[in-house]
């Protein structure tokens, strides 16, 4: 990690890249209130859309309600379009979102923001845009707390589980056919679905991301009867997704995040999600890693 540290560094610049703002931090533009921020000002709403269990990220609280790590963002973002629009109140609806639709969704302007737990690629990026990096993670395996499996050169024959329409799908899917190893897949919809998979036996491991494994078996309590192995195969920076060619609306988006993290507001949000208790009593217990304190500071987070 230390030895790639310059080129990560070089990716999350690329990832945070946005139109180039006024020395006040107000983006001018020739017509300013088009695309998305016309729409809002026009209809006093912003289309937020969450995850049913990214946790802890977006997923559905106590009493139904969408909370987490990148929906606490999203309203900081919402305050800043509210803001850029005169002040005036705007009013949130949730909208729910998968892995398979979510990017279809931002396309198709049913979701203004997507506050989940969406990684940033060159794929995606020509179908949706990203705002700067909030959070860093990667592909490892999850498997029965009694499992033999410690890396991938152990699942040569077996079955694997993966949540369809995600990076970790694709990563897994290259590992194999770059090493021959004969997985057989079991595609799942979702992350509750994969561990359940797990559960029954049907899959002898999940490929997935690390925080979204470590999220979801602290809100069910299942910590004990998992545990993730080996290496990291995959690098997985997340973003908020918000339709491209919309330089206007990409400028009030970064403007958000680059205040929270001038104002160390945005490590306040995270300790809340990831280091203090979940709403449901759990913790996460992950302090920020280095790599992403960097790509805080690139958007203004004061440096220790």
């Amino acid at each position: 990690m230390k030895n790639g540290l310059a080129a990560l560094l070089a990716l999350l610049l690329m990832f945070g890249e946005g139109p180039v703002a006024a020395a006040d931090g107000a983006a001018h533009w020739p017509e300013a209130l088009s695309g998305r921020l016309a729409h809002i000002k026009e209809t006093r709403r912003v289309q937020v859309g969450y995850r049913a269990a990214a946790v802890p990220f977006s997923y559905v609280g106590a009493g139904g309600r969408p909370v987490g790590y990148s929906l606490d963002l999203c309203a900081a973002i919402v305050a800043a379009i509210s803001d850029e629009l005169g002040g005036k109140p705007l009013a949130i609806d949730y909208v729910p979102v998968t892995p398979q639709d979510r990017i279809e969704r931002v396309e198709s302007g049913a979701v203004d923001l997507e506050c989940g737990a969406t990684t940033n690629t060159a794929e995606r990026r020509q179908r949706v845009a990203f705002s700067p990096v909030i959070f860093i993670t990667g592909t490892r395996l999850a498997v029965p707390r009694g499992s033999t499996i410690r890396r991938f050169n152990d699942l040569r024959g077996q079955a694997v589980a993966v949540v369809h329409g995600t990076t970790n799908e694709t990563a897994m899917r290259e590992l194999d056919r770059l090493h021959r190893l004969g997985a057989r897949f079991v595609v799942a919809q979702d992350y509750r679905e994969a561990l359940s998979l797990l559960d029954s036996g049907t899959a002898v491991a999940l490929a997935a991301d690390d925080v979204l494994v470590r999220g979801l078996l602290v809100e069910m309590r299942k910590s004990a009867n998992v545990r993730l192995v080996g290496d990291l195969f995959s690098f997985e920076p997340y973003g908020i997704m918000l339709a491209r060619d919309d330089p206007a609306f990409e400028a009030v988006v970064e403007r958000a995040l680059r205040t929270l993290a001038e104002s160390r507001e945005i490590t306040a949000v995270y300790n809340r999600w990831f280091l203090r208790p979940l709403p449901s009593g759990g913790r996460m217990n992950l302090p920020m890693s280095t790599q992403l304190r960097r790509s805080f500071e690139l958007i203004g987070l004061p440096a220790d």
